[in-house]
């Protein structure tokens, strides 16, 4: 059975925040062991709207609009794991998020586009393409090595537990299955939609989009690196999206296997008390968008990635 909308989520701290097409659900554990959950409206014209039918372009908005969602949803789960009030917005939210972008651009554009330079300049080899790919081949290994070692953070490694709480929610939600602890937990960790495997696709992309700019001048390599990072994360978007579509083709399960193995960096079995988080944000996604849907019928046009 097709559904007829792709939900998305992402992990948070001890909870689980789903997206729907509508609603935003986040559902947490609290220091007394109670759930608690917040929904609030998402831009639904971007997820069933025009722009929702536009190729590449879909891929940026939907993007933009998943780094707010998850930052107000990681800010809920911050404060209830605390024992806090929830607060949605201020300056350490917005702070946390311009030094996250600063952090990635800096590790994982300026980084490996100077160790390609460094190494053009020991070897002496002068071929653009050559050192597309070994700069290609530098930012992988920092995205595998960044993800293996804060995996090794308890912390961490407890929102990878909910990370594969949420897939196995979300793989069980899509194959009809009972939203039940013991149902779920039978489902697996990974997912084609993964924004682990997006991050891989920007890593293969970008050596293709960043070889047909060639090798100028440092400054303006780096530039470029920035400037075309909207439509590498376009393509990117497009290819996640079609490989999910057609997961069931052998040929295309096989293509996103690197995608479903760097996964297992990023996601841990979970407990079940964090399935239960997963579960009760996707009913609750779920409950609300049946609510809001108007009687006639809604043709779904969007995919949501899972983040």
């Amino acid at each position: 059975m097709s559904k007829p909308f792709n939900y998305g989520g992402q992990a948070v701290i001890e909870g689980v925040m789903m997206r729907g097409s509508q609603v935003m659900a986040v559902a947490v554990r609290d220091p007394d062991g109670a759930i608690q959950t917040h929904e609030e409206p998402v831009n639904a014209a971007l997820y069933r709207g025009t722009i929702a039918q536009l190729p590449f372009v879909r891929g940026l908005t939907l993007l933009w609009d998943a780094l707010g969602l998850g930052m107000r949803s990681l800010m809920f789960s911050a404060d209830v794991a605390a024992g806090e009030e929830a607060e949605f917005s201020g300056p350490l939210a917005w702070g946390t998020v311009a030094f996250s972008l600063a952090l990635g651009v800096g590790l994982f554009i300026v980084t490996p586009s100077a160790v390609a330079e460094g190494l053009h300049r020991l070897t002496g080899v002068d071929s653009p393409l050559l050192g597309n790919v070994a700069e290609g081949v530098v930012r992988l290994l920092l995205i595998i090595a960044y993800v293996w070692a804060i995996g090794k953070f308890p912390d961490i490694e407890r929102l990878y537990g909910y990370h594969g709480a949420e897939h196995k929610a979300i793989n069980a939600y899509e194959a009809d299955a009972p939203l039940t602890v013991e149902s779920v937990n039978r489902f697996p960790i990974e997912h084609p939609r993964c924004g682990t495997a997006f991050l891989l696709s920007v890593a293969v992309v970008s050596v293709l989009v960043f070889a047909l700019v060639g090798r100028p001048s440092v400054w303006v390599r780096l530039a470029s690196r920035i400037v075309l990072l909207p439509i590498i994360a376009g393509i990117a978007y497009e290819y996640i999206r079609f490989t999910a579509k057609y997961f069931h083709v052998p040929i295309i399960r096989l293509i996103a296997e690197p995608n479903l193995a760097l996964q297992r960096l990023t996601t841990r079995q979970p407990t079940y008390d964090m399935i239960e988080c997963s579960i009760t944000a996707l009913e609750c996604v779920l409950a609300a968008e049946q609510k809001a849907e108007k009687p006639e019928e809604v043709s779904p046009v969007a995919e949501a990635t899972a983040v």
